[in-house]
């Protein structure tokens, strides 16, 4: 990168300063347009669904099985069963029934059913778990209300227990990047306002002693 000029010549110091200046401003807008892309769109997706009042309609396991993969140690995994449980609630948005998941991204992996447990070696130890759940949902929660969350547009079908994303995901998305677009002009204007208030005293010093 050739030296930036302005009416007198940066020394080398200067230069670099300019230019880790003008990095920090790039930076910050390619950070913006990155996280804009990966992150801020899903988000504001999942910021779109509408908190509504849900109770319990039924809880049922169903015959069919899922697979689900386990860890026993650094360079060993498995496979195991576990059993298919659905949590069906009815919602004060549309008061229809839909499935309930407790995120997006189990409702991702397995759209089928309302829980997947922790993988365990034994299917047993898998059923076992979902069991818990089952009697959670049929006993302690019963047919009291609870908050959850609904896309009329995206998810017509099923209820989040909760959402993936928050509010805060749109303050990281435009305040780090933000920050670093800010810094990066306050170098650059510092170095360039020192050089020049350099160059002038060293003129006005000159005038004195001629």
């Amino acid at each position: 990168m050739a030296k930036i000029r302005v009416a007198y010549e940066y020394t080398e110091a200067e230069d670099k300063t300019i230019r880790l200046g003008l990095f920090l401003i790039v930076s910050g807008i390619l950070s913006l347009f990155i996280l804009g892309f990966c992150w801020l769109n899903p988000a504001l997706q999942d910021l779109q669904g509408k908190a509504a009042n849900c109770t319990v309609l039924s809880v049922q396991r169903i015959s069919e099985v899922f697979e689900c993969t386990f860890t026993c140690g650094a360079d060993c995994k498995g496979t195991s069963l576990y059993p298919c449980l659905q949590i069906y609630v009815n919602n004060s948005e549309s008061n229809a029934r839909a499935l309930l998941h407790p995120d997006e991204h189990q409702l991702l992996t397995n759209p089928k059913c309302s829980y997947i447990p922790p993988c365990e070696r034994e299917n047993e130890k898998n059923s076992d778990i979902v069991m818990h759940w089952q009697i959670y949902w049929e006993d302690e929660v019963g047919s009291q209300p609870f908050t959850c969350y609904f896309n009329q547009h995206l998810r017509p079908d099923d209820v989040l227990l909760q959402r993936t994303h928050d509010e805060s995901v749109l303050l990281h998305c435009f305040l780090w990047p933000l920050v670093t677009f800010l810094v990066g002009i306050l170098i650059v204007v510092l170095t360039i306002c020192a050089k020049s208030l350099a160059v002038k005293a060293e003129t006005m010093k000159k005038k004195k002693h001629s």
